[in-house]
């Protein structure tokens, strides 16, 4: 008999029950409060759509390098019987190591019987296969600290939407933004644009985060790096992850569907040393009104 979805958000959450008895202390697993809420009201209710996807990580301590990893959950609403979105990240572990670490993750799950609830034995190998990535990554750097002075580079996203108006979305935006250490902004509204800026990696899991999904009308128009032998934090055009709204054209009342007003959000990106990203956003060399 095939299985249904409610039959696998059920397993999920008593998954997440078991997760959050072993992992009591605050911090351990990071779970977005309206997160397993969602799946609840839809399993009482079936017949309204689907609840976003479970999303959460889980800190896990590997205590022969005293580090934690932490390891990032998404799960697909067949899952136990498609596999999990799993990907494991610790500021201890260089990139190289970090990809080949994922590697060997994502093989291990994929070797596990379909339907079994597989967090554990994910929590599991991670703690018990993380410290020889973390130690090539310490000797590495060691060898690099030696040798060369260490240079950054700065990574800068621009990120176009055909609109960017569902309070979610925002929030998950901000958040994951907040969480990765990231400067820039959201333009709210039709277009929709958004800016990160820091190290490469955080910006390229930014992207990965907020296009998954299911978000379609979205693309990186322009990537910028900057190289620096000093802290990256001297390149970054913005002081903080900024929430821009513009006066928008017209009276459109209680509608959603307003177009913001593009010569103000001109002379924001001229005012932050940006004017050129407006013809590479929107096709058209942007000109500001004579005053």
């Amino acid at each position: 008999m095939a299985v249904t979805v409610r039959e696998c958000l059920e397993l999920q959450l008593l998954e997440v029950e078991m997760l959050l008895s072993m992992f009591p202390k605050k911090g351990e697993i990071n779970l977005d409060e309206d997160a397993v809420p969602s799946v609840q009201r839809y399993l009482r209710n079936s017949d309204g759509a689907l609840p976003p996807q479970l999303e959460y990580s889980i800190a896990i301590d590997v205590e022969e390098a005293k580090v934690k990893v932490e390891l990032q959950v998404r799960l697909p609403h067949m899952y136990p019987h498609v596999a999990p979105q799993l990907f494991a990240r610790s500021n201890a572990l260089h990139r190289q190591q970090q990809l080949q670490l994922n590697t060997r993750l994502a093989s291990h799950i994929s070797s596990l019987d379909s339907g079994e609830l597989c967090m554990y034995e994910a929590v599991q190998w991670v703690k018990e296969n993380s410290l020889p990535y973390l130690e090539n990554s310490k000797i590495s750097s060691e060898s690099v600290s030696k040798e060369v002075v260490v240079k950054e580079t700065l990574h800068r996203m621009w990120i176009y939407s055909h609109h960017i108006y569902r309070q979610e979305l925002r929030k998950k935006i901000f958040d994951c933004a907040k969480k990765l250490n990231l400067t820039g902004f959201c333009l709210t509204g039709k277009p929709g644009v958004i800016c990160v800026e820091g190290l490469r990696e955080n910006c390229e899991e930014f992207w990965r985060a907020i296009r998954y999904p299911n978000w379609k009308h979205i693309s990186c128009k322009h990537v910028e790096n900057v190289e620096t032998e000093g802290s990256i934090d001297n390149l970054r055009l913005f002081r903080a992850f900024e929430d821009l709204q513009f006066q928008a054209h017209g009276d459109y009342g209680l509608r959603n569907d307003y177009h913001m007003d593009l010569g103000q959000f001109l002379e924001f990106l001229k005012q932050h040393q940006s004017g050129h990203i407006f013809q590479i956003l929107f096709g058209v060399e942007g000109k500001l009104p004579d005053k």
